[in-house]
């Protein structure tokens, strides 16, 4: 099992919406949403490309805690399976 954690999910949305969206992140616009949904996108593709099934998970809450802990209030955003003849 893989857990991505996106540290940096403010910033990558400043960048593609620009300096007058700014302000929009984090009252309009829910930046780490937006960077798990085009994640999940590539990874869908990436996937099936390889073969690899898969059930991706978008979820709000769990956090990592040092390298020894995560804590976890989880509720799933997005949910995604991926099937290899769904192409």
């Amino acid at each position: 099992m893989l857990i991505i954690e996106v540290t940096n999910a403010r910033d990558v949305v400043r960048q593609r919406i620009g300096r007058l969206g700014e302000r929009l992140i984090g009252r309009v616009v829910d930046p780490e949403a937006q960077v798990e949904k085009a994640l999940i996108q590539e990874l869908e593709t990436a996937f099936r490309e390889f073969g690899i099934e898969a059930r991706i998970v978008s979820v709000q809450g769990p956090q990592l805690i040092g390298r020894q802990r995560i804590e976890l209030p989880i509720q799933v955003r997005e949910e995604r399976d991926v099937r290899v003849n769904d192409a």
